[in-house]
């Protein structure tokens, strides 16, 4: 829906990029709303932007009148809620507010309500294996209030994605999505100032979070509806192939292979996700990263479908770089997928990135 920027509040998505009189978007696309952001379509004398019509934690927004009075067209109430209109971002976020009610009720010792989860989640993944570009998006959903939350369902969307990119079976490939969306369960019975830390660890503290996999597990062991490899998926979700994980320090030999779907996107989620303690990184960026300093710890195969997928972008794809000028792919070298071949918008001069590592691609933008 299109509004004024007095009626944003903090946690609206921007769903188009804000364009003034420059070549470059004000703010992107994507971008969730802090006070920084009103304050610069302000000065900027923006007269609307486009939001989506949920906040991050799931929430209707509802906007107030715009403090001069004039009416804004917005998108007809209740509208957005048929089966036709429903976006995929629309199922990401009801999912989201549905699983902070469940952590909600796991924290109070409640069991897991596994038909629910099924009806809310299911959907949602079966939406996200045809629709290839929304990985590209999940780092954007979450920020640092609830990333937990966000966590839990954008693992379960990767997780079943890139198990559907390997070929496997329907049911297999939700099986690991519900395995993604469950292995931080567990969490429920860490302490929540640990959780809510924003300050390093202690070596205690450290030890409450490297049981969450095994509270996960208890919470499903009994779960018929969940196969015996989603259970072990949950378990070792954190265990490594060189036997550095936890909570069991396994290598190789005893992983199953389900639990290094939700580990690579577990992973990879929360290297490009926003934290109270950071900001977060560039998927392109970080996929460069994995590729360098994460061999031996986790699938190899897995790592390449996930870099495969991320940068499967063709000739004319249109990007924005960290320097923040915008370009477009023109050459994608696949020995340095990461790095490809671009022409710049503002003055037309070709770049190929492997030759300029001070850059490197901070978004796709179509």
């Amino acid at each position: 829906m299109r509004l004024h920027p007095s009626q944003l509040v903090t946690g609206c998505l921007i769903t188009k990029d804000v364009m003034g009189r420059t070549k470059n978007p004000i703010i992107p696309k994507n971008t969730l709303v802090h006070p920084i952001h009103i304050q610069v379509l302000k000065k900027f004398l923006i007269e609307s932007v486009e939001v989506a019509n949920k906040l991050s934690d799931g929430s209707p927004f509802v906007p107030e009148q715009p403090v001069d009075d004039e009416p804004i067209e917005t998108q007809p109430s209740g509208c957005n809620e048929s089966s036709e209109n429903v976006t995929f971002h629309d199922q990401y976020v009801h999912a989201v507010e549905s699983y902070k009610k469940w952590f909600s009720e796991w924290r109070a010792g409640g069991s897991l309500n596994i038909k629910a989860i099924r009806e809310e989640m299911v959907p949602l993944l079966e939406s996200a294996v045809q629709e290839k570009r929304v990985i590209f998006r999940l780092h954007h959903y979450s920020s640092s209030w609830d990333y937990l939350y966000h966590h839990s369902v954008a693992m379960s969307v990767l997780a079943s994605y890139l198990a559907y990119k390997m070929d496997y079976e329907y049911g297999e490939w939700s099986q690991i999505g519900l395995a993604g969306l469950l292995s931080d369960a567990g969490m429920a019975k860490v302490d929540q100032r640990v959780i809510d830390k924003e300050a390093p660890l202690t070596e205690r503290e450290f030890e409450q979070i490297k049981h969450h996999p095994a509270h996960s597990y208890r919470l499903v062991e009994n779960i018929q509806e969940l196969s015996r490899p989603a259970k072990l998926a949950i378990l070792q979700h954190h265990e490594r192939l060189d036997g550095t994980g936890y909570p069991l320090g396994l290598n190789h030999t005893k992983l199953h292979p389900y639990s290094q779907l939700v580990a690579v996107s577990d992973m990879y989620h929360a290297m490009t996700s926003e934290r109270v303690y950071r900001q977060k990184h560039s998927p392109f960026k970080v996929l460069e990263n994995v590729l360098k300093e994460q061999f031996g710890r986790y699938d190899h195969t897995i790592i390449q479908v996930l870099v495969k997928e991320m940068t499967n972008y063709s000739t004319g794809t249109n990007i924005r770089l960290s320097n923040n000028r915008r370009a477009e792919i023109v050459f994608v070298d696949q020995t340095h997928p990461t790095r490809p071949m671009i022409r710049l918008e503002d003055d037309g001069e070709i770049y190929h990135l492997k030759e300029h590592m001070h850059l490197h691609i901070e978004e796709i933008l179509g």
